[in-house]
């Protein structure tokens, strides 16, 4: 009995680590061309967009959680979309997942590269297209590494936050063993059952890690430094 709730807690943390891994990936490619529009643009839209994009922020998981759930059902726009092309429905797999936790964390990535490209500043770019850089020249080689703090901050809180999410992992994923239930479900799980130990041990290892995380982001990055 021990031996087979060791396996689950096991194959929840990789659960968990696979899927933070892969959201975080996707959030950078994402999150990068948004977060170079919101820090450039001057359009009367991007309070619009950047409200959208922050909305998680505020937005109780559970509610993003039943609009995506029913955006993704058999009779939503996204589900209807997943059927015809072959791809059945989302909720309740690992690919739902996948998407869900990326626009939960959208806005921990999306931020923190938005202010590194906003402290940038017009002139470093200004002299690139003096040197008869590409706009794409300039971004690539003057804009990202100059925002590398940003990106190392939003790698690391998109990363931790989907490490941490329960609500909307629960209502897209459920709670099926080597799919979708991750260390946030399966804590909650032995919670319930009673297993205070096996409980304990996940949650310390998720305190542990949540200060690791921080301790990274408040040494690794300079400008978290400072603002201290």
């Amino acid at each position: 009995m021990e031996n087979a709730a060791y396996s689950q807690d096991l194959a929840a943390v990789w659960l968990t680590l696979k899927l933070a891994s892969i959201v975080t990936v996707l959030l950078l490619i994402v999150g990068t061309p948004i977060a170079w529009w919101l820090a450039r643009t001057r359009s009367a839209w991007k309070g619009v967009i950047g409200a959208v994009v922050a909305l998680p922020l505020v937005l109780p998981p559970t509610v993003l959680g039943f609009y995506l759930l029913v955006a993704m059902g058999p009779n939503g726009p996204v589900g209807q979309l997943t059927q015809s092309l072959g791809l059945g429905i989302l909720p309740f797999t690992f690919p739902g997942l996948v998407i869900a936790s990326v626009l939960y964390s959208l806005p921990f990535v999306v931020q923190p590269i938005q202010n590194a490209f906003e402290a940038i500043g017009e002139r470093p770019l200004e002299v690139a297209a003096t040197l008869r850089a590409s706009p794409w020249d300039a971004f690539w080689s003057v804009a990202v590494p100059l925002a590398r703090p940003g990106f190392l901050s939003g790698a690391i809180l998109g990363f931790a936050h989907t490490v941490g999410e329960f609500g909307i992992v629960l209502m897209i994923g459920g709670n099926i063993p080597g799919k979708t239930r991750v260390v946030s479900v399966q804590i909650y799980d032995h919670v319930e059952a009673l297993e205070y130990t096996q409980a304990h041990w996940l949650a310390g290892g998720m305190l542990l890690f949540s200060f690791s995380v921080l301790l990274a982001l408040y040494t690794l990055n300079p400008s978290r430094r400072k603002a201290l």
